[in-house]
């Protein structure tokens, strides 16, 4: 039991590195608290609801092995290196992927009962 703690601990410390240090993760807590606001006042359904939190999810789970990537490849490649470069440019596209995603699905979920 105290290994599973542990882990938990070194989790929650990883959330807060992030939380911390990654602008574009706290941009992305902004918009989740925003979101879930917005589907309280929107009444959402449980559908509805599996929607946003799978945007949600995707978009903070990409964030989060972006930003581990991004810590990876500075400890290994400190200097300029042209693929170092392309590797963090390629998680932090799939983070913007998934963003415009979660976009999409904001948009077809929130825009018909919003403007109802």
């Amino acid at each position: 039991m105290r290994k599973i703690m542990k882990s938990f601990l070194f989790a929650f410390k990883g959330l807060a590195y992030a939380f911390k240090t990654q602008l574009n993760f706290r941009i992305h807590c902004f918009f989740t608290v925003a979101a879930v606001v917005l589907g309280l006042y929107a009444q959402l359904n449980f559908s509805e609801w599996l929607w946003i939190s799978l945007a949600i999810a995707l978009v903070i789970i990409l964030e989060l092995i972006n930003t581990a990537i991004e810590v990876l490849v500075d400890l290994i490649s400190p200097e300029q290196n042209f693929k170092a470069g392309s590797i963090k440019d390629l998680s932090a596209a799939a983070v913007l992927v998934a963003g415009l995603f979660a976009l999409v699905v904001g948009l077809i979920i929130f825009v018909p009962k919003l403007f109802s």
